[in-house]
């Protein structure tokens, strides 16, 4: 990795302090809920958000997805790399820049704005003619799967963990089907307990199998992500297999 390279990634994954500009306060308007009054104060005061919108991020995940790039190197230039679940686009964003152009192909089950440099699927990784459409594009192998996916919340702890655990094991399903030997898996988990048979699924699979909360994910979350080196699926039935 260049030293060049290394500085700008450093330089833009860091938001600044809230300490550093002042603090906005809104008032609770007629016939808004206080959760959402909550909601609007938190992203007018998220530092995150706020550095996103000045380096053009469609979110402020973005800032997730250099983070764990820089402390894990899996996005080197030429990487072949597919986003699962990536509207609005701030991981492809990031996908782009680091891996290149016309390396990156972002799959959502929503449709997405386009991105330059990226190839965008419009498909649901919980449907069998939509994993079709994704190998139909990656029949040569990718070096990289990403899975920021995250299911609409519904407030019930649990019932989101399961929900999203089900989301990374389907995105785990595409990328022994796409990766090559040696790639990387990127995928958002809640931690629960729920997510034991995917992360033995992950350790026979990948060489090894890491956590980390990255300083832009909100402290109140429960999220984390697993980073899943070097993939050397001896073959489908050594590999544990996940309900979804």
């Amino acid at each position: 990795m260049s030293q060049s390279r290394r500085g700008s990634r450093q330089k833009g994954s860091r938001a600044k302090s809230s300490d550093d500009r002042d603090h906005v306060r809104v008032n609770t308007a007629r016939g808004r809920k206080i959760s959402s009054t909550r909601w609007l104060s938190r992203q007018l005061n998220d530092p995150y958000v706020l550095q996103a919108r000045k380096a053009g991020y469609r979110s402020r995940a973005a800032f997730k997805l250099t983070e764990l790039d820089d402390r894990f190197g899996f996005l080197r230039g030429g990487a072949q790399v597919v986003d699962l679940g990536a509207a609005p686009g701030g991981w492809t964003q990031v996908a782009v820049e680091r891996a290149g152009k016309d390396n990156v192909i972002a799959v959502d089950a929503s449709p997405m704005d386009a991105i330059v440099g990226a190839q965008i699927i419009t498909a649901n990784i919980l449907e069998d003619a939509s994993i079709e459409a994704i190998l139909e594009v990656t029949r040569d192998g990718v070096d990289v799967v990403l899975s920021d996916i995250a299911p609409a919340a519904t407030g019930h702890r649990s019932t989101d963990h399961l929900r999203i655990v089900a989301l990374a094991e389907a995105a785990f399903d595409v990328a022994c089907r796409i990766l090559r030997p040696g790639g990387v898996f990127v995928a958002k988990v809640y931690q629960g307990g729920a997510e034991r048979d995917l992360l033995d699924a992950l350790k026979v699979a990948f060489r090894t199998v890491k956590h980390a909360k990255p300083n832009a994910s909100r402290k109140e979350s429960s999220e984390t992500y697993v980073i899943a080196i070097d993939f050397g699926a001896a073959d489908a039935e050594t590999v544990p297999h996940v309900e979804t």
